[in-house]
């Protein structure tokens, strides 16, 4: 029995509108399927794209611009900041009404106040909701976590968040955190009222109720269905500020946005197809999904090219298309609490563990890992800094994300290590038929420097979930792990390395290095800066030399849309994107 509730008409219809014949129907679609549009549960990109079009947040990414920038949203500008960097006083707009809903008085949604925000951060410290997002501002903002531990008592004031009147936010910090505006940007922070939350309980993660553009009238496990929200604000689309290029954005056809008012389209239908090639199928029918991404399976008919993508003919004459780098992490690292792999006072065991690290790392075919799997589609660079973010180096040496078998030996040779004494790995995984191809390719790199095939053991897990609780536990000698970026800054990716974040938490290799960690505990308070980048680029330094694991790589995406679209397709962290949308 599916989990997912169709929710009943009936319960909407009062509060929607009519949708006209000749209304704009955005027929959407991704591979997975939304679990909660509670915002303490925006935890997936699935969910987090209704979410932050249901609802609103403070901020919200330009649309086009690249590399990504904030602007406001529900907020009037970007927050003041005190010169000590722990004060923020946000301005919110004045006259935004929620959505015409049954849980407010007459069925009229109210304006929109500050102490929504208060509330809404309130409520992912709130045990009883098991958030998923506490984590963004646990220990940053003063009082919040003792307010938390004294029972989380909502006539209880904060001290560190504060409604100063309607329309003004004051947030104070523990220490600075010059991340925390991005963190008003994810769907965690998108501002809830109290009233829903009251009159629909946990009902709410099938009745979201906020003051976006659009309004859910209908979901289910394969279809979720928005429509515009007649009470949205006055907003246009301002072309020159989404940062639009022409030579980047104009075949798309969006220059004819600049000035519409918002949101373009009357009705939204996003389709969770997860099977690939009903998706496609699906896609290419011409009146069914009018998006979509391509999959391997028919990346050798659609393209013509790979370096640079470029579409076969018949392709090219239906469809728009758009490549980009995707905001992850995909690496394996070594658990620095097994006896091998971890650092040891001992001088002579340090260099030996040491040593292993290297010459696995050095052992690892990346070209042949995306060839393989990726059809040739990707990009692998250096560390675990990603492309686009602040801190990143193109110029970095890629020694070690270049296979070195004479390298690896040599390094072994040179410390003691040999075929009698060499330890037996085991690659742990989920026993699906990919990763098992994936270890098999791992192991067949290890043999080529002289490890012995029965020491290399794959390591089966029925489920992610069983999976994950050994990692968080500490019980893997290795892992292959997957981030997608939170926040376009290098701190997110900088503090899975970070000591004090060691399994349970973030930090699932266990690393600790003082020398790394006082940097990042520098660089984490600091505004971007020149010697900030320096710090961040210093620190994924020390990742790469002490071998800390086999990174990183992210895939490259290719979206393609139907013509009669304007779209210009994000997937990241970024969300809040079908406003923007037209169709012809």
């Amino acid at each position: 029995m599916s989990k997912f509730r169709l929710l009943p008409l009936a319960m909407l219809v009062a509060s929607s509108f009519a949708i006209a014949d000749d209304a704009k129907v955005f027929k959407y679609s991704d591979n997975g399927t939304p679990t909660s549009f509670d915002t303490t549960q925006a935890g997936t990109s699935y969910s987090n794209t209704i979410v932050t079009a249901v609802y609103d947040t403070l901020y919200e990414y330009k649309y086009l611009k690249v590399p990504f920038e904030l602007k406001p949203n529900l907020a009037v500008a970007l927050p003041e900041v005190s010169d000590d960097g722990l004060t923020y006083t946000i301005k919110i707009k004045q006259g935004v009404k929620y959505s015409d809903d049954e849980a407010f008085n007459g069925g009229k949604g109210r304006e929109v106040v500050a102490s929504d925000f208060v509330y809404s951060i309130k409520r992912h410290f709130d045990p009883k909701n098991r958030s998923q997002g506490a984590w963004l501002w646990a220990g940053k903002i003063v009082g919040l976590d003792q307010w938390k531990a004294d029972g989380a008592d909502y006539s209880k004031d904060i001290e560190g968040l504060h409604a100063l009147d309607d329309h003004t936010i004051e947030i104070k910090l523990t220490q600075p955190f010059p991340q925390l505006t991005y963190t008003l940007a994810m769907g965690y922070s998108a501002l809830v009222p109290h009233e829903a939350v009251t009159k629909y309980g946990r009902e709410l993660s099938v009745h979201p109720v906020g003051s976006g553009p659009y309004k859910l009238v209908s979901h289910n496990s394969t279809k979720t269905v928005l429509e515009r929200n007649p009470t949205y604000r006055n907003e246009t689309f301002d072309l020159a500020g989404s940062g639009y290029d022409p030579a980047v954005h104009g075949k798309a056809g969006i220059a004819a946005l600049d000035g519409k008012t918002l949101p373009i389209v009357d009705r939204i239908e996003a389709n969770w197809i997860k099977q690939p090639s009903a998706r496609w199928n699906s896609f290419t029918k011409g009146n069914e999904i009018q998006v979509s991404t391509l999959q391997n399976e028919q990346i050798e008919t659609v393209l013509s090219s790979k370096q640079p993508v470029t579409l076969n003919p018949e392709y090219a004459e239906k469809y728009h298309y758009r490549v980009t780098t995707q905001s992850e992490l995909i690496y394996n690292l070594f658990n620095f609490d097994d006896d091998y792999f971890g650092l040891d006072d001992d001088a002579k065991t340090e260099a030996q563990n040491k040593a292993l690290r290297c010459a696995i790392v050095k052992s690892f075919n990346w070209d042949e890992r995306i060839e393989r799997f990726y059809l040739g589609l990707g990009k692998a660079y250096p560390g675990f800094i990603l492309p686009g973010t602040d801190g990143f180096d193109p110029n970095m040496d890629k020694a070690s994300i270049q296979q070195d078998i004479a390298g690896a030996k040599a390094l072994l040779k040179a410390n003691g290590w040999n075929a009698k004494n060499l330890p037996t790995l085991e690659y742990p995984s989920v026993s699906s038929t990919r990763d098992k191809q994936f270890f098999e390719q791992f192991r067949g790199n290890l043999i080529k420097i002289g490890y012995p095939k029965n020491k290399i053991k794959f390591k089966g897990y029925a489920t992610f979930g069983d999976y994950n609780r050994d990692l968080k536990n500490s019980q893997t000698q290795m892992m292959g792990l997957a981030w997608l970026l939170d926040y376009p800054d290098a701190e997110n990716t900088l503090q899975l390395f970070y000591g004090p974040n060691r399994s349970p938490g973030s930090n699932s290799s266990n690393y600790s290095n003082p020398e790394y960690d006082a940097l990042y505990k520098k660089s984490s308070v600091m505004q971007p800066s020149p010697e900030r980048t320096a710090i961040y680029q210093t620190m994924n330094t020390m990742l790469v030399e002490d071998c800390v694991g086999i990174g990183s790589f992210s895939r490259t995406r290719i979206d393609l849309w139907n013509k009669d679209v304007v779209v210009w397709p994000q997937h990241d962290f970024v969300g809040n994107y079908f406003k923007y949308v037209d169709v012809k």
